[in-house]
């Protein structure tokens, strides 16, 4: 059970852990008592053979066989019983863990392509989360217990005859030798399928996401060919590690097979030389084999532990990453004023500053309008102001207060944002612009709706509010999931709305809607951050930043900065076709 016992320890927070260790710790105590129960049990056949050979058939006693057969056939109801309880109270075990876990396992998920360098789909955490689940649900677990009843039945069989107890413990020996090398052969494997599991599964998932791509530019024959080639190798390595699991597996019950004959063969020749009664031959070959039984069974299971504690530890190791932060005292909504000093930000797990040395600080009712040529850090900015990326130096107070000193849920209900890449969730219109808040008031969402402008259009789909968009809003235009999402941003009127390039996929309504929402957002108080990739997006605002190379180059009135950029060393800002805001320098030339 170490894997149950491992969990009391495990970096997933200590009220989770104590939950855990007090709702289990009686059902472990079943466990542990329903085993010593079977296990006691299993001596019935051995004990009602011995009492047969040398007391029922000596003596032809009919009703002594039938009082024997009797009292047998309550011990083996017994042992049917706690056995099928304690079953019964590992899946309730397995229970307890997704009770506990589970939302450790969602938040940490999260989290994940938030904090760290992620590879893969991002969904291995909860396949681990179900491989350990599955594994303390069945029968494996139960075999573990019944290892250390091992000497107990090797005791038995020294009490039979020595010569018995040596055989039962050499048997055991090298039962536990094949045990021991299944076990190593099979984790090596499970390794190397793992991460060509991992591999096939990214290749899959990424050809589906964007299988419009894929049709269209005739990819589909080279993408099958490359997923083939993961595939067939972890088709090998699986076969592999089963041939070999299975190879063990089939020495071990074949080699306990022969050590039974072996037993009966001692037992006879014991009789022969007047050394043991004829009930040994068959009750010494009986325990001989239950002795043995839990070391082929653990063969048996190798696979299954080995993967199951893989899976552990590589869930221990992502939540000691992510460590649970102490509920952090509840602060008053923002209302001020936002203040970023010298803030520098990255993408999660790299540790390269895509922006540096940003301060700047505007009060409640302004917006500012963050321009600069790609790949200048603009989206990066974005992301630190909202928390989504890590700060790694610096700060980004609201009212004085830094991002930190809120918990999650408390600073989302504060902040609203809109990303360049829109993804809408399964659910109704509502359901989204509501971010699925339970019992959201149809006023609330509604008026969100009209601040950016979506209302009459939601109103011309087919259920109108109630529409249900699809995974990824699908059955939507990206026109309309980029308003949709709006509209989620301003949900709940939130003090610092963040927007990245908001008019990007949007006509000139659409564009008027986003400017309207703006002014919006600063009537009532609030602060709004737009990363204008287009000048429409700057006429509602009445602040600049400008950014170059991550560090901040110019910030001010709009007036202001945009005359500085005229003047200094920007030669020019043009409008493209299409309405791109380009800023050339005279030695580069980008669109902002």
């Amino acid at each position: 059970m170490k894997i149950i016992a491992n969990s009391k320890s495990a970096a997933i927070g200590t009220e989770a852990s104590l939950e855990f260790k007090q709702r289990c710790r009686g059902a472990l105590l079943g466990v542990g008592i329903a085993s010593a129960l079977v296990n006691v049990l299993y001596l019935s056949g051995s004990f009602f053979m011995l009492q047969v050979y040398d007391r029922v058939i000596p003596g032809r006693s009919i009703p002594s066989l039938i009082a024997l057969a009797v009292l047998v056939a309550m011990l083996y109801a017994f042992q049917a019983a706690f056995d099928i309880a304690r079953g019964r109270i590992l899946t309730r075990i397995a229970g307890v863990f997704d009770q506990v876990m589970a939302r450790h396992i969602f938040t940490a998920t999260l989290q994940i392509p938030l904090r760290t360098k992620t590879t893969g789909d991002g969904l291995q955490l909860l396949r681990d989360f179900d491989q350990v689940k599955s594994f303390l649900g069945t029968s494996a677990p139960a075999t573990l217990l019944d290892l250390p009843w091992i000497p107990i039945y090797i005791a038995i069989c020294f009490m039979f005859h020595p010569i018995i107890g040596f055989m039962t413990i050499g048997g055991g020996i090298i039962l536990a030798a094949l045990s021991v090398a299944a076990n190593m052969s099979t984790r090596r494997s499970a390794e190397r399928i793992h991460a060509l599991s991992t591999r096939r599964t990214t290749t899959l998932e990424a050809a589906q996401r964007n299988a419009e791509v894929v049709r269209a530019l005739g990819m589909t024959g080279t993408l099958a060919d490359r997923w083939l080639a993961w595939n067939m190798e972890y088709r090998t390595r699986s076969q592999q590690n089963a041939d070999l699991a299975n190879g063990y597996f089939a020495l071990s019950k074949v080699f306990r097979l022969a050590l039974q004959s072996a037993v009966l063969a001692a037992g006879a020749a014991l009789v022969i030389e007047n050394q043991a009664t004829a009930g040994v031959i068959i009750a010494s070959s009986i325990l001989t084999a239950r002795a043995l039984s839990p070391v082929e069974q653990a063969i048996a299971n190798a696979r299954s532990y080995a993967s199951a504690r893989q899976s552990w530890r590589r869930i221990q190791e992502i939540l000691k990453a992510l460590p649970q932060t102490p509920f952090p005292t509840f602060l008053p909504a923002p209302r001020r004023s936002l203040v970023v000093e010298a803030l520098a930000s990255g993408a999660p797990g790299q540790g390269a500053q895509l922006v540096s040395g940003i301060s700047f600080s505007v009060s409640a009712g302004s917006a500012v309008g963050v321009v600069g040529p790609s790949a200048s850090g603009k989206s990066t900015l974005a992301r630190a102001l909202t928390g989504v990326w890590p700060i790694l130096h610096g700060n980004v107070r609201l009212d004085g207060a830094a991002l930190d000193q809120w918990d999650e849920s408390s600073l989302g209900r504060h902040i609203g944002y809109l990303p360049q890449d829109i993804e809408l969730f399964a659910g109704t219109v509502a359901d989204n612009i509501s971010r699925f808040q339970p019992n959201a008031a149809s006023d609330d969402i509604i008026v969100a709706a009209r601040a950016a402008g979506v209302h009459d259009l939601i109103l011309r789909l087919a259920n109108g509010y109630d529409t249900e968009i699809g995974a990824g809003g699908s059955m939507l235009s990206a026109g309309q999931r980029q308003r949709i999402g709006l509209a989620r941003a301003l949900y709940g009127n939130p003090f610092l709305v963040v927007l990245d390039e908001p008019n990007s996929n949007l006509d000139a309504d659409g564009e008027a809607a986003v400017s309207s929402a703006i002014m919006g957002i600063r009537s009532r108080g609030g602060i709004a951050i737009v990363i204008a990739h287009r000048p429409s997006a700057l006429s509602a605002t009445d602040c600049v930043l400008m950014i170059r190379d991550g560090h901040m180059h110019l910030f001010g009135k709009k007036e202001d900065v945009l005359n500085s950029i005229m003047t200094k060393n920007i030669r020019s800002v043009s409008v493209e076709r299409g309405g791109a805001l380009r800023v050339t320098d005279g030695t580069e030339e980008s669109a902002s």
